[in-house]
């Protein structure tokens, strides 16, 4: 029998529709949030020349290199002119994920409340159950054609046992993009309710349609709030260095980075030198490459017209609704795979409302020549004749 914390806790049906898919060619991979374009040429370079070092081949520092932090706080100074003290405000961990169940062990005890989006990464709402937290749900929803949070419902969920809103942005699956409206609610309820606002920031540069862009640090009292989870794995895409950082104030700091040496002792080594070099790219790097992912998200939409899906303001996927066309999430993930050679993840677990409905195409990961084949094969699948 499974320990309590692990009571309805699901296993990820990404790794259930990659294994059916198998490695045949022919199937579009739209499953799993990977991309084909590359990691920073400085990055690549920096990789090769850590492999066989002494120093790369230690567990310490068990923080971080002093040189990977400075580079992160000097990467947050730049996106929310906050100075962050890479001493005692700067965490390296092995990936954003870590990071999240860090964060989380530090800031709540077992029945707390956090508050996320509906839908959500299914590995946030998790971690948080992990934790011993409880999940509360605000679902997005559809207006004018893109996804706006519900703030009435935000605002309903919020009780004396709140200590955490756990928000991404780009959000994961939606592509969802708050704006400042959206932000300046969250950070009323953070500040009137003594709740920290822990901030998956791991896609927050991958804008489209020039929209601004917005660290929540920088709104007016939120600085002492706010912690920062980053990556260099979509951004740099450099998914497999496993290279996070958890940023904030100084005294929740000190407890995050115990939590982090308590749970895997050090971040990777070989890989943060690699990361530093990702982090003093020119931004020309990742500007050429969210303009790549537009134009494949682009593709995508332009295929599926006429069928029931909403357009990501940005990230990497978007949620297909498979209910309106008679299918729950599941059985449309199978048919797309079996009869249309599309993988597809299904949303079942990753929020409530906004969950069975849908699955979850990944546009990052295809060229546009290859998603130009998409309504073809999504035609064959599921539409009825």
């Amino acid at each position: 029998m499974s320990v309590q914390r692990l009571k309805g806790l699901p296993g990820l049906s990404i790794d259930r529709v990659a294994a059916a898919a198998g490695d045949d060619p022919e199937v579009l991979r739209l499953e799993n949030l990977d991309t084909d374009l590359p990691a920073p040429t400085a990055a690549l370079a920096a990789t090769h020349a850590a492999i066989g070092r002494d120093d790369t081949n230690s567990y310490l520092p068990f923080t971080g290199t002093v040189e990977l932090r400075s580079a992160v706080a000097q990467h947050l100074y730049k996106q929310c002119g906050i100075q962050y003290d890479r001493e005692n405000q700067v965490l390296i961990t092995c990936g954003g994920t870590e990071g999240m169940l860090d964060a989380l062990l530090a800031t709540t005890d077992p029945g707390d409340e956090v508050i996320l989006t509906d839908p959500t990464y299914a590995g946030m709402i998790y971690r948080v159950r992990l934790a011993g937290a409880i999940p509360k749900l605000v679902p997005f929803l559809v207006s004018n054609n893109e996804w706006r949070l519900d703030l009435e419902a935000l605002c309903s969920l919020v009780s004396s046992r709140t200590r955490v809103v756990f928000v991404m942005n780009p959000s994961m699956p939606s592509g969802a993009v708050l704006n400042k409206n959206e932000w300046n609610a969250i950070a009323a309820i953070c500040q009137e309710h003594s709740a920290w606002l822990l901030y998956n920031a791991a896609m927050e540069r991958i804008l489209f349609d020039g929209r601004p862009y917005i660290h929540p640090a920088s709104i007016p009292g939120m600085a002492e709030r706010t912690i920062t989870i980053g990556s260099v794995s979509k951004e740099y895409r450099m998914i497999g260095w496993r290279i996070g950082w958890v940023v904030g104030p100084a005294a929740i700091m000190s407890d995050i980075a115990r939590v982090h040496i308590y749970n895997v002792v050090t971040p990777t080594g070989i890989s943060q030198s690699a990361a530093r070099a990702a982090l003093e790219s020119p931004p020309e790097d990742l500007a050429t490459c969210v303009s790549e992912w537009q134009r494949r998200r682009d593709m995508v939409i332009d295929q599926l017209r006429g069928l029931p899906l909403i357009p990501p303001s940005g990230g990497w996927s978007l949620l297909f609704d498979v209910r309106m066309m008679g299918y729950d999430s599941f059985t449309a993930s199978r048919l797309l795979l079996e009869r249309g050679k599309v993988a597809a993840t299904p949303m079942r677990d990753w929020g409530e409302k906004n969950s069975d409905r849908f699955v979850r195409l990944v546009f990052s990961n295809e060229p546009v020549v290859r998603l130009a084949e998409l309504r073809k094969r999504v035609d064959r699948a599921l539409v009825r004749k």
